[in-house]
């Protein structure tokens, strides 16, 4: 229906005509209520008179109008006129790829450029499950800045054949075909539905007839690229060839992997003086191949797994999952790897305690066979059979231990000691260099190889894992430290860091899909962990759904994954005086950092299930055991000395130090200054100052004092110190600092003075009252000793031992209050006991773990591990007594 000039569309005035097709006309209009000029697309009656395409075309462009990106035409509203749909977007000014291409000569460079933003917008769109599917140069936009504009996102779904249907056909259900011929993709051709991966916007393939060209676009092999154009830069070709692969798994599996492999070629300097010129157009389209390169890299965009994750999942059914137990004793796993063989396994665990032993199962013996190294933690198997393995492990937090890197064969042989105060490494696919993660003055590092840095940060880093292909290294960064909160990222080997995915907890185990597409990982965005796969373009999915924790550790190069399946969970247990068994105190699973009231009677602590939120809650029972009463998200790190307050970080952006009435009041928040990170916060004694450990942008971790009544923190201990510990009279603050050294530091001036008496391994509880002694625990072995430590004479006394009953656990946090006849104080104890068990996962239809939903019931009576976490007392107990 043609409009006139001065038409009212609602509040939108007709100014003149802009152009007419098969999906309308298209009007430059006045929106009177903005003052501003528009695009007003008038659709055909066709749609309009179709009552099911109509609806449908107003979910698809509700659907586009909320994508808000730079690339893709925006719309700005939808209507009727007279019966009559139109639509309103934004008004365009420059003309459509395929103008641009029959006019001057186009560099490459530029085609590049062009490509790069329209697979940028085509992402966009697939992220939120919208797939074009009739990509061409005619819905492609060029504005007069340069800016890529995609057209008619929604529409072409809905497009009708012409009554000829020569180049257009056109339906939505599966088994018939949409789109225009000569760009249609083969599973389109085939009537499959099409997913992101068939917005592949090239036209490869012509013929005299539709037919003849679906039939080349199945059959025949694209021309070679030189026959086109002379001289095209390889990676530009590797790049087409690779939109142009029959099967959709060999294409792209994103736009988003397409746009960073385009914008890696954009970096070669081979691009800068390549022109495609339109003679080359025109002598291509008179032979029938392929149209000039600057065509083919613009709109060869092969589409991605992310259609399918948001509607195309059932495109991509696999066959069954089998699981293979392959250990049988429950034991604290840290780290496993395939052997070269990929049927051998080695890994670290701890049948009690956490000093780790290396094993090796072999297909031939099903038992775990020891190497007989103690104090040994695996790191990496070598393409060559060599393992990576930490020597003098000492275990720090999680599944993370600190000591020597060593390497030694897997076939006998003792370890050779190479660095030390390394916490993690990895082979690079040579076999003949390591990546590895160490702290230096307060910093984390990760260096390639060992003593070259790459990428270094104030939080902390784990679990590294070099690509197949050696060119990046993929790793969890975590802004707190040894929170295991954060972000899965990759560097590069020029040290260019992106991050793939954040917003995570629960991070452990990274693995690498053997063609270095696509990035494993097991952690938690909700309450319960998955198995996530990434692509390097940032593309998520959810891998593997497992019925509980299925931890990742290794690939396969035949796919096969290797996991445990763990129970992990932290309770809160009290020991009254008097009793002689704990009771279990927890709200939820992960109950930990127990924080008594001097009188006893209430119990403050922080719930880190991630139901509660990614950033924690703190919590109070009055009295131990009652009623859980939350206070706020965040970590509450100590109680003031009245039982009033508890001062908690909120790992937020950016953190808080903020301070929660435990009865009635308003929460306060600190001033923050300089500090980017927080570590830890401990009152004062006089409960007018706390003392704060955290770090500055681009510094390490130190330790300031803060006054409560407000003003910013103030600098008390050099960079590289923390876990910051103010002794009773508030004289003097005890830290630990980069090398592991106990140092008490006097804040009225003076030299620090180590503190020898106090072992690297051991936490800190809490001074005694009269500041002469403190009381530690080893974090290493299970039973665990409670120690109280003189500091003038270095003694040690035996204060509590604590002992799981049946299978590996180790000890979160501890706190005591020394009781007296008036206040009669329990005890809690946090704790977590994992328990690890190996599977090996497989798809049986190719090797490739693709389905998930099948492995939910695939064997659930062997996947049921206890719940409970009991601890029990040895009969004979040592005397409780505090100084």
């Amino acid at each position: 229906m043609a409009l006139t000039n001065g038409t009212k569309l609602g509040p939108y005035e007709i100014v003149s005509p802009l152009g007419a097709g098969g999906m309308g006309e298209v009007y430059r209009a006045r929106d009177t209520r903005l003052g501003r000029d528009v695009a007003v697309k008038v659709l055909p009656a066709s749609l309009a008179s179709d009552r099911d395409l109509l609806r449908r075309f107003e979910q698809e462009a509700r659907a586009v109008g909320t994508l808000d990106h730079p690339n893709i035409l925006a719309i700005h509203d939808l209507g009727t006129h007279e019966e009559t749909p139109y639509l309103v977007t934004e008004l365009l000014e420059g003309q459509t790829l395929r103008d641009r291409m029959s006019g001057s000569t186009l560099p490459l460079r530029k085609a590049v450029d062009i490509a790069v933003q329209t697979a940028n917008g085509v992402a966009a769109a697939h992220a939120k499950g919208t797939v074009h599917r009739d990509l061409k140069p005619e819905n492609l936009f060029i504005t007069a800045d340069g800016r890529v504009k995609i057209l008619d996102f929604g529409l072409a779904k809905l497009a009708e054949p012409p009554a000829d249907a020569g180049e257009t056909l056109a339906r939505t259900q599966p088994g018939s075909v949409l789109g225009t011929v000569g760009y249609m993709s083969p599973e389109q051709v085939r009537g499959r539905e099409a997913d992101s991966r068939s917005d592949t916007g090239r036209r490869p393939f012509t013929g005299d007839s539709a037919v003849e060209t679906m039939s080349a676009i199945l059959k025949e092999d694209p021309p070679e690229i030189s026959t086109i154009q002379k001289g095209v830069p390889p990676a530009v070709e590797r790049v087409i060839r690779r939109c142009l692969e029959k099967s959709g798994e060999e294409r792209f599996q994103s736009a988003r992997d397409l746009a960073f492999a385009l914008e890696a070629v954009s970096d070669s300097s081979s691009l800068a003086a390549f022109p495609v010129s339109p003679e080359a157009a025109r002598v291509a389209r008179r032979r029938n191949r392929l149209i000039p390169v600057a065509e083919a890299v613009l709109l060869l965009l092969a589409g991605a797994a992310a259609f399918w994750l948001v509607q195309g999942r059932s495109q991509r059914r696999a066959g069954p999952i089998s699981y293979r137990e392959v250990s049988f004793q429950p034991q604290m796993v840290f780290s496993a790897a395939f052997a070269r063989d990929g049927r051998a396994i080695v890994y670290s665990a701890a049948r009690e305690g956490n000093r780790p032993e290396l094993y090796v199962i072999r297909p031939e013996s099903p038992a775990p066979q020891p190497l007989g190294l103690r104090d040994t933690n695996l790191l990496s198997v070598s393409s060559k059979g060599d393992l990576a393995v930490l020597v003098h492990a000492r275990y720090l937090f999680h599944r993370i231990f600190s000591g020597t890197l060593a390497t030694m064969p897997l076939v006998g042989g003792a370890p050779r000691e190479i660095l030390e105060d390394v916490r993690q490494a990895d082979w690079a696919a040579d076999g003949a260099s390591l990546a590895v993660i160490r702290g230096i003055g307060g910093r984390d590092r990760l260096e390639f190889p060992a003593g070259k840095l790459l990428y270094e940060t104030s939080g902390w880093l784990s679990d590294l894992r070099i690509s197949p292909g050696g060119d990046r290294i993929a790793f969890f960064e975590h802004p707190i430290r040894f929170d295991d909160r954060g972000s899965v990222a990759m560097v590069d080997l020029a040290g260019k860091k992106t991050t793939l995915s954040s917003g995570y907890s629960a991070e452990r185990g990274i693995a690498w899909a053997p063609d270095g597409r696509e990035v494993f990982f097991t952690a938690k965005d909700t309450a319960q962990p998955h198995i996530y796969g990434v692509s390097l373009a940032g593309e998520r999915r959810v891998a593997l759904e497992g019925a509980g924790w299925l931890t990742i550790h290794d690939i396969a190069r035949n796919g096969e994954w290797l996991l445990t399946r763990d129970e992990i969970r932290a309770d809160l247990l009290v020991l009254a005086p008097g009793e002689r068994r704990e009771r279990n105190v927890s709200w939820m699973d992960f109950s930990a950092r127990p924080l008594l009231s001097a009188d006893g009677r209430t119990l403050v602590f922080t719930e880190e299930n991630g139901a509660i939120g990614l950033n924690y809650m703190s919590c109070v029972q009055k009295p131990p055991g009652s009623a859980v009463v939350q206070l706020g998200e965040g970590f509450a790190y100590d109680l003031s000395a009245d039982g009033k307050w508890a001062a908690v970080i909120v790992p937020s952006t950016p953190q808080l130090f903020k301070l929660y009435p435990i009865g009635p009041g308003e929460p306060r928040t600190l001033e923050r200054g300089n500090i980017e990170s927080y570590a830890t916060v401990q009152w004062f004694a006089d409960q007018k100052r706390a003392l704060v450990c955290g770090n500055e942008p681009g510094h390490a971790t130190r330790c300031y004092v803060q006054e409560i009544a407000g003003g910013p923190p103030r600098k008390v201990t050099p960079e590289g110190t923390s876990d910051g510990l103010p002794s009773p009279d508030g004289r003097f603050v005890l830290i630990q600092n980069s090398a592991g050294e106990h140092m008490l530091y006097p804040l009225e001036g003076g030299e620090p003075r180590p503190v020898k008496s106090v072992a690297a391994t051991d936490r800190l509880i809490r001074w005694s009252p009269d500041g002469h002694s403190l009381f530690v625990y080893g974090a290493t072995e299970v039973p665990t000793r409670v120690e109280r430590v003189d500091l003038a004479s270095g003694r040690r006394e035996l204060f509590r031992i604590l002992s799981p009953r049946s299978w590996p656990a180790f000890w979160v946090s501890w706190e005591f209050r020394c009781p007296t006849t008036e206040n009669p104080t329990p005890m809690p104890i946090a704790a977590s006991c994992p328990r690890s068990s190996w599977w090996r996962a497989r798809d049986e239809c190719g090797g490739r773990l693709k389905g998930v939903q099948e492995a939910r019931s695939d064997r659930p009576d062997t996947l049921a591990l206890p719940s409970e976490c009991p601890v029990n007392r040895p009969e004979a107990l040592p005397d409780t007594r505090c100084v």
